[in-house]
């Protein structure tokens, strides 16, 4: 005799007659907040992708509230099980373009985390913000736990933006934010991995089509320029994001010794990464002191488990990276696709 849980351990997309209430359970990670959501199965063998497929609409519903859903304890252990969950939800996985970290393809369009030092942190960001394509979710699935560390700090973008100083929101919401890179002095990605092509052309038509302004100084160093917003309302909950990169790429977020080094190396025009006002005026160091603060107080952070898969509302939810030691396998995966010329600017 087949039952309705049945359908669901093999995988197949039927109906179910079962209440969500004997099927998941909802809940956290035992904090004060509700962030991340943590959803659970109530029974063993509970297949994530049958059941996420038969209730997107749910799902979507708990992102748009909470911005970051945790799927813990479901029997979920290989990289293509991932992928499965991903198509079951929204068709198909992104490219991973116009590249600013280190990332290995790891299985079709799953690449990892970021192959980043492991003893370095990574500031919280929106995964390509900088991008005039970016996509609206981002998922990580966890293959292997770091033996300390490692995990994947979150936070709440709305609440972020509360958080600012008002004079400092408008004067970002008025000027927006320049973010500049120099490729080409053997520290970081070169324009061959960031642009995935050899061809200098290639590029230029790149930097055209995407609002990218662009200068060669000779011995391969390329110089990119591009303006952008800091924020946005999303475009299904309405509410306003402090969605941008000005803080992750601001020299000054950089750990004091790597900071020191790039300072001492480098020209203020030559660094690797910076951000500025979008007329190209510094930024005061108390307001990137300010942002910091801001982010770390509303960071929240949880150790992997194996199998464990964490679905954000790029949007509306940052990410990082703590540092680690041992083994870390957490792998990447992005989707839903949305233009920042469909984003309502004014907040």
């Amino acid at each position: 005799m087949t039952t309705s849980f049945d359908k669901f351990r093999s995988g197949k997309r039927q109906p179910v007659r079962l209440s969500e209430d004997e099927l998941i359970q909802t809940g956290n990670l035992g904090g004060e907040r509700d962030f991340p959501l943590v959803i659970r199965p109530r029974a063993e063998g509970l297949n994530l992708v049958s059941w996420a497929a038969s209730n997107r609409d749910f799902i979507e519903q708990a992102l748009l509230k909470n911005g970051a859903i945790l799927f813990r304890g479901f029997p979920l252990a290989s990289v293509e099980a991932f992928e499965e969950v991903l198509r079951s939800l929204y068709g198909s996985a992104l490219d991973y373009t116009e590249r600013s970290s280190p990332r290995s393809q790891v299985s079709g369009k799953v690449y990892t985390s970021t192959d980043y030092p492991p003893e370095h942190p990574i500031f919280l960001h929106n995964e390509q913000s900088y991008n005039l394509v970016f996509p609206l979710r981002i998922a990580f699935f966890c293959l292997t736990a770091a033996e300390t560390g490692g995990e994947t700090p979150i936070a709440d973008c709305r609440r972020v933006f509360q958080k600012i100083d008002p004079a400092i929101r408008r004067a970002f919401q008025e000027k927006g934010y320049l973010y500049a890179r120099n490729f080409g002095h053997g520290l970081g990605l070169s324009w061959q991995e960031a642009f995935r092509t050899e061809d200098e052309g290639t590029v230029e038509q790149y930097c055209r089509d995407h609002e990218i302004d662009f200068e060669w100084k000779g011995q391969g160093r390329l110089c990119t320029r591009q303006r952008r917003s800091v924020g946005g309302r999303h475009p299904r909950s309405g509410d306003f994001s402090w969605f941008n990169h000005l803080t992750f790429f601001h020299v000054t977020t950089l750990a004091p010794d790597l900071r020191d080094s790039m300072r001492s190396n480098y020209a203020e025009e030559d660094l690797p990464n910076n951000t500025y006002y979008g007329d190209g005026t510094p930024i005061e160091t108390d307001v990137l002191d300010e942002l910091r603060a801001i982010y770390e107080a509303e960071t929240v952070s949880f150790l992997w488990e194996r199998g464990d898969l964490l679905l954000l509302d790029n949007m509306l939810v940052a990410h990082g990276r703590s540092s680690f030691t041992g083994a870390r396998k957490v792998v990447v995966g992005m989707a839903e696709p949305f233009a920042w010329k469909d984003v309502e600017k004014g907040a």
